[in-house]
């Protein structure tokens, strides 16, 4: 669940000095979010987490996946932090925070972001589809394992989805989502030899 808090409006400055070592607020135009995630939300973040270093260790990648890691999109008064979220070593000397804070403004830095849907969906499916697009974040995905979301973003009747988001080729957006459900295998170009599918990623949080 993502609970927006009221308060006077934080820059990316203040939330930084005041919840920056907190993992469970992130920060939308100024305003604080409490992420407020569930022991299943957790169970399917880690579940995919495992699974993904599997990959990074078999094909010897110089990618990893930190515990805590803030992304500060283009928009001001924005922070966000991923449920999982893949970052490439070899990208990292261009990070201006990266040595003091575990902050990443770049897309060439991420391979991969993943968000685990919650009560809040419209975060996960409008807000960081764009913002993270913009960045230049190659692969996102969203992961529905209650069908939460709107019927415009997971069909209807709502059921459990999971969308793979990759960016155009040609300008900073999305194109339109691969969804995968119950048995279908995930494809994914970051990690195309990943054999996995949506149901086993949904009844982890089960």
């Amino acid at each position: 669940m993502n609970v927006a808090i009221s308060i006077e409006s934080l820059t990316f400055e203040k939330f930084l000095a005041q919840y920056g070592n907190d993992a469970r607020y992130e920060l939308i135009d100024g305003e604080l979010i409490d992420l407020e995630p569930t022991g299943l939300h957790e169970q399917v973040a880690a579940f995919i987490l495992r699974k993904l270093n599997v990959e990074i260790d078999r094909s010897d990648l110089s990618w990893f996946t930190p515990t805590r890691c803030l992304l500060k999109p283009l928009a001001l008064g924005v922070a966000f932090r991923p449920d999982v979220i893949v970052l490439d070593e070899e990208e990292l000397y261009k990070e201006p925070f990266w040595e003091k804070e575990p902050i990443v403004t770049l897309g060439s830095s991420v391979k991969l972001a993943i968000e685990v849907v919650s009560t809040n969906w419209q975060n996960d499916y409008a807000r960081k589809v764009e913002d993270y697009a913009e960045m230049g974040i190659p692969e996102y995905w969203a992961i529905d394992y209650l069908g939460l979301g709107g019927k415009d973003y997971i069909g209807y009747p709502k059921q459990p989805t999971l969308s793979v988001y990759e960016l155009d080729d040609t300008r900073p957006v999305y194109k339109k989502p691969k969804q995968y459900r119950g048995m279908d295998i995930i494809s994914s170009s970051t990690f195309p030899n990943l054999n996995l599918t949506a149901e086993k990623v949904f009844s982890a949080g089960r």
